[in-house]
């Protein structure tokens, strides 16, 4: 997910700068809509030094030529694999719009349009390719992670790739998922993730229900076609109307879920791949939740030994009764909403949003410290604040549909789903794993059991047998995408090569770190596999 302006107020050390922040894969915890992928955050900077300055509308380079013979197009495909994109001027790169089949079941029935944006190489006479990104959410818009150029993909990425990005189908400017009304997402999103009594689990599942069934009436056939193996065949069809005979791919969190789920696919496509921010493919839905509590309260007491090392933390004088603190006031909440001086209160459910969001990237974690210092001085605007920016929400509404494309894909992809009266026999196990979060995160077993299009299924392994090389990027303290799933995807994926920073935040390359980003370089540009195992 990614929003046009920066949180307010921004950290001190960012006071003179504008931010970009991109929300990367999400699990459903109940209705709280957790991002597992992240706050992937590029500082922005003069024209002349961002990737998406170029050149100029009127000195668009011509379109690249084939790098080599295309793969064998499927007959049945040929007329969406075969089309030729309509380039057009758009500010200083180039917009077109790729049809792909709405249903790939039925490629002759009805058509759907997946929009594409490409920034040209700054390097011309070095160019490498053209790269495909894509930010995760699910939700996220891959057009605004490309016109973001360097700050997102590295100053000598953009210099020697074209950098395409799309938003997938049914988010943003492609054909676009439409469910609920502001009020009726407002109040999705608002509702207890945890409740404590039978009509409040009753709630918990008529309005996820309601939301869903708005999907359907709202947008058709669409809501059931949103599917990350949709998408991956999609990305398929973008990379033939590219002229490429590989696909060159960085993905961040959920992104990392359409690479993988790629290269299983179409693994002799793959050219080079960075997945970062992974997440495991080959394990339970209850496992990955799980691990992302896990994940989520490992940040969360990264923050904290943070705060009580500053000195006078509001939150207590240990790690246990900052903990408790907090646990006390996601209870408050539950009991008696905050005023925010506004028409809108903190509830539970926004307050945990506004806690998790500054989790993903360590330069927020003052914006979290003033927070919970007016929360609990009764004052819910500011944890308010920080989970509208979580949920890209504005004053007059909903500034993407994120969190349509976030619950409709993730419940087209889950493969179970726990009856909301089994949850509570869950709890030891997720409070173990994380005391603040866990119930909350219990109950994220039932997230898609009220979906009207959600179908248990079987989950088929994910190899990418035969691939190229495929380097995974994990950080230690990642809140969203656990480290051990960036680790097991590297064992999951036949060619995985794991990469490891260790640090805090959401993601590792472009954040600082040399190392992390002489790996990253050094693949995509020059084609040099890391060590296996590389930390960071």
């Amino acid at each position: 997910m990614a929003t046009p302006g920066p949180p307010s107020p921004l950290p001190p050390q960012r006071r003179n700068s504008r931010v970009v922040v991109a929300v990367v894969l999400t699990v459903v915890v109940g209705l709280v809509l957790v991002a597992a992928g992240g706050l992937v955050t590029w500082r922005l900077v003069a024209d002349d030094e961002s990737g998406g300055s170029g050149p100029s509308a009127r000195e668009l380079p011509p379109p690249p030529a084939p790098t080599g013979e295309l793969p064998a197009t499927p007959a049945e495909l040929a007329r969406y694999y075969d089309q030729e994109l309509d380039w057009r001027d758009c500010g200083r790169n180039e917009c077109a719009e790729l049809a792909v089949p709405l249903d790939y079941a039925e490629p002759d029935g009805e058509t759907i349009e997946v929009a594409v944006l490409r920034v040209p190489a700054r390097d011309r006479a070095n160019r490498v390719g053209q790269l495909v990104v894509n930010p995760g959410g699910p939700g996220g818009s891959g057009i605004q992670l490309a016109q973001a150029g360097s700050l997102a993909v590295g100053t000598a990425v953009a210099r020697r790739y074209d950098i395409v990005g799309f938003d997938p189908r049914g988010v943003a400017a492609s054909t676009p998922l439409e469910c609920g009304t502001t009020e009726e997402t407002d109040a999705f999103l608002a509702t207890d993730p945890d409740p404590d009594t039978p009509a409040e689990v009753r709630e918990l599942d008529e309005i996820a229900r309601a939301y869903g069934e708005s999907c359907i009436e709202r947008s058709g056939d669409l809501a059931s076609h949103v599917s990350t193996v949709e998408v991956a065949k999609d990305m398929d069809v973008l990379r033939a109307a590219l002229g490429e005979p590989e696909l060159d791919y960085l993905g961040y969190s959920y992104g990392t879920t359409l690479g993988a789920t790629y290269a299983d696919l179409f693994p002799d496509h793959v050219g080079r791949m960075v997945l970062d921010g992974a997440v495991a493919q080959n394990i339970s839905d209850e496992q990955r939740t799980l691990d992302q509590a896990r994940g989520f309260q490992t940040a969360l007491d990264a923050y904290i030994e943070d705060c009580l090392a500053q000195g006078d933390c509001v939150l207590g004088d240990s790690l246990a009764e900052a903990q408790q603190t907090i646990a006390d006031l996601l209870d408050r909440l539950d009991a008696e909403p905050l005023p925010t001086g506004s028409d809108r209160e903190l509830t539970e459910g926004l307050g945990v949003y506004g806690i998790f969001m500054p989790l993903y990237v360590k330069e927020y974690w003052p914006l979290l410290t003033d927070a919970l210092t007016k929360a609990l001085d009764g004052d819910g605007s500011a944890l308010l604040d920080l989970s509208e920016q979580y949920a890209q929400r504005g004053d007059d509404g909903y500034r993407t549909n994120q969190t349509e494309a976030l619950y409709a894909v993730n419940c087209l992809d889950a493969t179970s789903s726990l009856p909301l009266e089994d949850v509570p026999s869950r709890f030891a196990e997720f409070e173990d794993a994380s005391p603040v979060f866990g119930r909350l995160f219990a109950y994220g077993l039932a997230g898609c059991g009220s979906w009207p299009l959600f179908e248990p299924r079987e989950k088929d392994d994910v190899r990418a047998e035969r691939a190229a090389p495929i380097v995974v990027v994990g950080t230690t303290r990642d809140p969203a995408t656990p480290y051990v799933w960036a680790q097991q995807l590297a064992q999951e994926l036949e060619s995985g090569v794991l990469v490891s920073r260790d640090g805090d935040g959401h993601t590792g390359f472009n954040q600082g770190n040399e190392c992390v980003d002489q790996a990253v370089v050094g693949y995509l540009v020059d084609g040099t596999v890391p060590r296996d195992g590389l930390e960071c």
